[in-house]
């Protein structure tokens, strides 16, 4: 017996390894059935108020999250776009028994979070707080009071946010490419501006909630540690005294595709990238027998890492950090874009990979292979989607919203399974339209001149910053140069000739990003040698020194010296009268017209190097003061678009100096204050050698 059982043990090892070497490793395995998916259990019921409440039990933490979804037309907001974004905004900033102040402490004090938005709200907080939770809900569905002041500070940094997003690509490209879409006179394409947003009262905000907060249009979906009776019980006693009312319903024109490929552009001074938008409207409705294929085909061209326009323009070409596509159902109108960040110099190749590749998706059918692939990565992704509990709220959210069947999702895998080559092909041929596109960039004004073979009309269509026909700049005075603006900025702070007799300065300011605060300190000779640092509490962060013809660069400790260039630009930056010295940094001007900021006319100055644009002026008609400057950056992130924007000055000795700023870059914006300046004084060589 002793002798058997280690033969028994070399057999159970073996057997598994005889078996397995029969396999054809030579072939890849049949693929297996689609797996059952059980999606787990979910209640709806209608309150008699009309509210349809979903409740979702996952008792695996002791949490529990509201939220709160209305089911209405989407609203055209015309003259006054943008209120019903800030009717979201401003329903959480006050109502008749709390102030801002007091509802962002209560939720604190419970460690909750709690948001509200045009057509919904939503809360989430541990389940021994829920009921202070709702309460604070209710008080602000039934009571919000649209606080006067609170609608100035959102009117306020809203319109600060338009002065940023005027000369950031994509967001201009995002515009652009909704307005060809669907239309400026369509909710899916207009954009709230300065004017729109200027025009909004509260008593637009009172109208908009007055109008589609009603339960008969809602859906409560509640996911977490929690029963369905204790629910019911929580949405009666907070939300069952909201009244039902009528609810208008919309109707729009139908977008349509364009009769042809256009190419719509968007001038964006000093970009150093094009944003490059391929868009069209696409008529799919939730829940079309036609939505797991076209989800397939556009994974397969565009929709993740793998997809044939990311490897073709990122990994193959390298023209950019990534290529994207979508295409999704929606009830009114959806859309198809195919999207990415291009260097200047290669937007013409890439248009053509990107034409070329959905020109390629209808024409060609997709090996098995590929195919196989991207159902494998489809398939892995819903897996992942169903580790959360939000996952199957929304699941039920959408057969309750769109009347899908009951196992819509339970049998998604079986439909991803059953998609085959002819389906992508055919939903290819249906969805794509390679010559009804709008080829929509934003970019810098120079790339443009290489697009019109891309347009069936053979011409480029220029559009402003929110999608309005660009009108032509208003000439110039005529006989007026570049060099005269100059002057007239010169002048305007003080004369050339005083300008040019300051031997030295020094500026002191502070640097505010968000809560942080920063010191500058800057001093150098009139064109010479001199240092910039900035500081935190006392510890220095950043620091340049130049000695009149070597420079080095200090951040976080580490140095570098400069190359030739920044050696170069480091002069010009110490240069008083550097606009009047363009030729000296290898430079030229050229006055474009008369273009206006804020309705306030304005003298547009392109700057060149190697006869291409590096950056943009504005200088005030009327004052001669600058007012905007725009001007590509090198960074460690790569080059990059500085918006820089003027204020206030400060003067001294009868000199007016730039005292107030506003620099955005990034997505990020930092204010700087110069609160001294003093001119001559005696700098120290230690304070800017680099031995």
């Amino acid at each position: 017996m002793n002798r058997i059982a280690p033969l028994l043990l070399t057999l159970a090892v073996l057997a598994p390894v005889a078996l397995t070497a029969q396999v054809d490793r030579s072939a890849a395995p049949a693929p297996g059935p689609a797996p059952e998916i059980i999606l787990g259990d979910y209640s709806v019921e209608t309150l008699e108020n009309g509210l349809t409440l979903i409740v979702v039990e996952n008792h695996k933490l002791p949490r529990v999250s509201y939220r709160l979804t209305l089911d209405v037309d989407p609203i055209f907001e015309g003259a006054k776009a943008g209120y019903t974004s800030m009717a979201g905004s401003l329903m959480r900033q006050g109502t008749t028994t709390r102030s801002k102040a007091e509802i962002d402490e209560a939720v604190d004090r419970i460690g909750a979070s709690l948001g509200t938005s045009g057509f919904g709200m939503s809360g989430r907080c541990l389940v021994q707080h829920s009921e202070t939770l709702l309460e604070l809900m209710n008080d602000i569905l039934m009571n919000p009071t649209f606080p006067e002041e609170e609608l100035e500070k959102e009117r306020k940094q809203t319109l600060s946010g338009f002065a940023s997003s005027a000369t950031d690509a994509n967001q201009i490209s995002g515009r652009l490419a909704r307005a060809m879409t669907y239309g400026l006179k369509h909710p899916y394409g207009e954009s709230s501006n300065e004017k729109t947003v200027a025009a909004i009262t509260r008593e637009d905000l009172m109208a908009h909630y007055a109008s589609v907060w009603k339960p008969n249009v809602a859906y409560l979906v509640i996911v977490g540690d929690i029963t369905p009776e204790t629910a019911r019980q929580q949405a009666e006693q907070y939300f069952g005294e909201w009244r039902p009312n009528e609810v208008d319903s919309d109707r729009f024109a139908r977008p349509v595709p364009p009769k042809e490929n256009r190419v719509c552009f968007s001038p964006v001074p000093g970009a150093v990238q094009s944003v490059i938008d391929i868009t069209f409207p696409v008529y799919l409705k939730p829940g079309h027998p036609d939505v797991v294929a076209v989800s397939v085909m556009n994974t397969m061209l565009g929709g993740f890492f793998g997809s044939r326009l990311n490897q073709n323009l990122r990994e193959d070409k390298g023209y950019t950090y990534g290529a994207r596509s979508s295409i999704g159902p929606d009830e009114l109108v959806g859309r198809f874009s195919a999207r990415a960040s291009v260097r200047n110099e290669v937007t013409d190749s890439s248009l053509v990979e990107f034409l070329s590749e959905i020109r390629k998706m209808v024409e060609t059918p997709a090996p098995d292979s590929t195919l196989q692939f991207v159902k494998n990565y489809l398939n892995g992704s819903f897996a992942l989607s169903l580790e959360r509990p939000e996952t199957l709220s929304r699941f039920a959210l959408n057969i309750e919203r769109y009347g899908f069947p009951e196992d819509y999702y339970a049998t998604y895998l079986e439909r991803l399974d059953a998609v085959t080559v002819e389906d992508v092909q055919r939903v290819a041929r249906t969805y794509l339209r390679p010559d009804n596109m709008n080829i929509t960039i934003a970019g810098n004004r120079d790339v443009a001149d290489g697009l019109a073979r891309f347009a069936t009309m053979g011409q480029v269509e220029f559009f402003d910053a929110f999608g309005e026909p660009l009108k032509d700049l208003d000439p110039a005075p005529e006989g007026m140069s570049a060099e005269d603006v100059f002057n007239a900025y010169y002048a305007a702070r003080g004369g050339v000739d005083k300008l040019a007799k300051v031997k030295a300065i020094q500026m002191t300011g502070e640097m505010a990003a968000g809560p942080m605060s920063l010191e500058m300190v800057q001093a150098h000779e009139n064109g010479g040698a001199g240092y910039t640092r900035i500081s935190a509490g006392g510890n220095l962060m950043q620091e340049t020194r130049f000695d009149g013809k070597k420079g080095s660069e200090t951040a976080m400790g580490q140095v570098a010296l400069m190359d030739e260039t920044k050696a170069l630009e480091a002069r010009r930056n110490h240069d008083l009268l550097e606009f009047l010295h363009l030729a000296d940094y290898n430079l030229s001007a050229e006055l474009l017209g008369i273009d206006p900021i804020d309705e306030q006319p304005q003298y547009l100055i392109e700057i060149r190097k190697d006869g291409a644009v590096s950056e943009s002026h504005w200088f005030n008609v009327e004052t001669g003061m600058r007012t905007r400057t725009v001007r590509t950056e090198s960074t460690p992130r790569g080059d990059m678009t500085l918006t820089m924007d003027y204020g206030a000055t400060v003067e001294a000795k009868g000199l007016q100096f730039e005292g107030e700023m506003t620099m955005k870059t990034g997505g990020q914006e930092m204010k700087i204050t110069m609160t001294e300046v003093k001119l001559n004084p005696k700098l120290n060589e230690a304070d800017y050698s680099i031995e």
